[in-house]
């Protein structure tokens, strides 16, 4: 990928100021908008794939094209990896550009819908992943961003470790303040990627000479 990404542009400059009352209206009532045919499908397939099977669950919401996900495969190979994306055609691209591996199942899903129906069924992932890209930078936006959107209480209700990479520091540290409304801890700090990234955002942000953040966060109380 080329390195000619501009840095993140907003008319914020400063966590939002609807971010606690928002958050706070989420937390205290239930979301109750109808879950999609397609993915209570996608569900159904994940929870065969997994039928029997023993080790860690791993969950990389917003893969893409899936280069984050083949990475965490690798690199947990006792772990089951599940990577979600709404576009089919970005995960055309990843069935063209990697190769099947036997810990990795890529889904076709609305993360929001999924995540309220593992919560439901008593998923506890050992960690989620939330990689890049930064959604919505307008402060129009902001419950469109997961922190202020209605399904953030159930990220939390899956629990386990939620590792968020971003070059939109302002994004973390509204996800930050999120969690700790909810009273979860999360620590923030810059990313040095020496090594290999683990996204095509990651590597075009790094190359165009982006500051990179990490959020991690234990989500069980």
């Amino acid at each position: 990928m080329f390195a000619n990404s501009r840095a993140v542009t907003s008319n914020q400059d400063a966590p939002h100021p609807a971010l606690a009352d928002t958050v706070r209206r989420h937390l205290g009532h239930a979301w109750r908008a109808p879950l999609a045919d397609h993915d209570r499908d996608a569900f159904a397939r994940a929870e065969h794939w997994l039928a029997g099977s023993s080790g860690p669950l791993i969950l990389d919401s917003g893969c893409g094209t899936g280069r984050s996900s083949v990475w965490l495969a690798r690199r947990y190979p006792h772990a089951r990896v599940l990577g979600l994306d709404q576009s089919a055609h970005r995960l055309e691209r990843a069935a063209r550009r990697f190769e099947p591996i036997g810990n990795l199942l890529l889904l076709r899903t609305d993360c929001a819908g999924f995540w309220r129906l593992a919560e439901a069924a008593g998923w506890r992932p050992w960690r989620h992943y939330l990689l890049y890209p930064n959604p919505w930078p307008k402060s129009a936006h902001l419950k469109r961003r997961w922190h202020g959107h209605p399904v953030f209480p159930h990220l939390l209700g899956l629990g386990g470790e939620l590792v968020l990479r971003t070059n939109w520091e302002l994004y973390a540290r509204e996800m930050a303040g999120a969690l700790e409304l909810a009273g979860r801890a999360a620590s923030l700090s810059p990313l040095t990627v020496e090594n290999e990234a683990i996204t095509d955002f990651e590597e075009k942000y790094r190359d165009s000479g982006h500051r990179l953040w990490e959020l991690v966060a234990a989500l069980d109380h």
